[in-house]
């Protein structure tokens, strides 16, 4: 492929990426205001689900409440990034709630309310093992801000060996 060719291409996935991304932002969007919407908490509460799926609790009731106490750390934690942050994630949340963007960069055909615990974690690892960069750091930012809002709560940190903060 000649470099004038792959730079064409190039710049015309970079203006089709943002006209989806924008359109979908305005259609179906990940954040309003720095707080999830019903299409970001979806996403979240499947990617939490499997991300989490050995350290949730196991009885229905109490993963229930685990799963909702996740998405609202998730909402605490969004809100304390930085608006450009703020504003990325929207777009990958954005994108991620429509069918052909789960489709295309998650690579899972089923929507994520109703997609099974196995569909949802082969779809993270696809992103994980993906060769796209842009993959991988949907995989990452997923992955992190899950792990990161469930493990900050003081009733999460035995599973990590952590026995809390020092006395002074």
């Amino acid at each position: 492929m000649q470099r004038r060719t792959l730079l064409k291409l190039g710049a015309t996935s970079a203006v089709l990426l943002a006209a989806v991304g924008g359109t979908a932002a305005w259609i179906r969007p990940g954040l309003v205001r720095g707080r999830l919407t019903a299409t970001g908490r979806e996403i979240f509460r499947a990617v939490g689900i499997s991300v989490l799926d050995k350290t949730l609790p196991e009885q229905l009731d109490a993963k229930e409440v685990a799963i909702t106490a996740l998405l609202d750390r998730v909402d605490v934690l969004i809100g304390q990034l930085p608006p450009h942050a703020q504003g990325e994630l929207a777009q990958l949340l954005s994108i991620l709630g429509t069918s052909a963007g789960r489709l295309g960069l998650a690579g899972l055909n089923t929507p994520w309310a109703s997609a099974s615990m196995a569909d949802v974690q082969e779809a993270l690892q696809g992103m994980r093992l993906s060769g796209l960069a842009l993959r991988q750091q949907a995989y990452a930012a997923l992955h992190d801000i899950t792990a990161a809002a469930y493990f900050s709560a003081p009733d999460t940190w035995h599973q990590l060996g952590y026995p809390g903060p020092l006395a002074l």
